[in-house]
């Protein structure tokens, strides 16, 4: 039992080995891939953060500089995720004139991750990247205390990674540091669709099958008793080449149908994503447009009030204006002369006995009227028949 379990460990030893060798192998070949494709896309426009090269780029670079990265210890014993920022604002604090003072200030960027996304933009603008990531490997005392044993950094991958930072001083590129590719908290995705190449045409299918026929033809002579014997040994060889090379087609298709599966469980994700922001907009506009139809309402009924205010005015001020005219017509003196007098006398006289003129006298009873009558008798310059007849040197005619 126990020889049992210690091979069982070695042989898992061994597969976790085989499987960050191939990681790291897999990591450099795509990212070589992305800056070949980024150089033959720089020759015939600028790259910005809207080119898919790009965002390609810089999730493969993300991915390389947090390859087994490791985690910060906290005062309590946990281990709290680090970001790659942590290493190169450490790593490249010596290189000079570099920008890790100014994004270390930046202030519509927080968090860690987001200030390492806008290094590489800024550091691909200064045509710098190459030589920030040779100066934080020099490092080698650094770099060992931040990433953990098998790391893209501290293997030979990692002079091929500076080489090929390289070619990318050739490009100009133009970045904004407040886009949405500044964002912490979504992680890096590498789509690696543009790099996977199905060229199986009919000549492979013949010859797979052709391959899978030779196999099972040999498979039933030999089974035969009379091609045992040396025949079978001579095939033996072409034989395992066969299977070899028939189970090396099988595993590639078995990978690449395991990254076609993440990759369509990936995408059902941002989907469903992408549906429950777009119910949220959707409530929202209706909350929004619901509001809008209320305060359309209420500014309506707002505006039909201000109207009947307004006509309620006009009506009061045309009211004042009869009574106002009205008063004027009652004025029993409205010259000193007697001629004048006697003639507003006898057109009230005349007029006193219209209904119309009872009517206005019955408003004229009101307190600003009576105000108004008072104040008109008096006036010294109006005079009254009583006057006249107690004034010296007059006598009743």
């Amino acid at each position: 039992m126990a020889s049992l379990s210690l091979g069982l460990s070695l042989s898992r030893k061994k597969n976790i080995s085989r499987n960050a060798a191939v990681e790291r192998k897999n990591l450099i070949t795509v990212c070589r891939f992305s800056v070949k494709t980024l150089i033959d896309r720089s020759c015939f426009e600028t790259i910005d953060d809207s080119a898919p090269e790009f965002v390609n780029f810089a999730s493969i670079l993300e991915q390389i500089l947090s390859h087994r990265l490791k985690g910060q210890i906290t005062w309590f014993g946990y281990e709290s995720p680090r970001s790659f920022w942590d290493y190169i604002r450490v790593a490249c604090s010596k290189v000079p004139h570099s920008c890790i003072c100014s994004i270390e200030n930046m202030e519509n960027v927080s968090s860690s991750r987001a200030k390492g996304r806008a290094w590489i933009r800024v550091a691909l603008m200064e045509k710098r990247l190459s030589e920030y990531v040779t100066a934080a490997l020099r490092d080698f005392k650094t770099t060992r205390r931040f990433y953990d044993d098998g790391a893209i950094v501290l293997g030979e991958e990692a002079n091929m990674l500076a080489g090929m930072l390289l070619g990318l001083n050739a490009i100009d590129f133009s970045f904004c540091l407040k886009g949405e590719g500044l964002d912490g908290s979504f992680p890096a995705v590498i789509d690696y669709t543009p790099y996977l190449k199905f060229t199986q045409s009919s000549d492979s299918i013949s010859s797979d099958e052709e391959e899978l026929r030779t196999l099972g033809s040999s498979g039933s002579e030999s089974s035969t008793p009379e091609n045992i014997g040396p025949p079978f040994i001579m095939d033996e060889n072409s034989w395992y080449n066969k299977c070899k090379r028939v189970e090396q087609k099988y595993r590639l298709a078995l990978e690449q149908k395991g990254y076609l599966e993440e990759l369509v469980r990936l995408r059902e994700a941002q989907l469903s994503d992408s549906v429950s922001q777009n119910k949220l907009l959707l409530q929202r506009i209706e909350r929004t447009e619901l509001n809008h139809k209320l305060e359309k309402e209420q500014l309506e009924y707002i505006i039909v009030e201000l109207q009947d205010q307004l006509k309620s005015f006009h009506s009061l001020g045309q009211l004042s204006a009869d009574a106002s005219l009205s008063q004027i017509s009652f004025d029993p003196g409205q010259s000193q002369d007697g001629n004048g007098k006697h003639e507003g006398s006898h057109l009230t006289r005349g007029k006193e006995d219209t209904p119309s003129l009872l009517g206005l006298c019955g408003s004229l009873t009101s307190v600003a009227s009576y105000k108004s009558l008072t104040s008109l008798k008096s006036s010294e310059y109006l005079a009254s028949p009583t006057t006249e007849m107690t004034s010296p040197g007059l006598t009743p005619s």
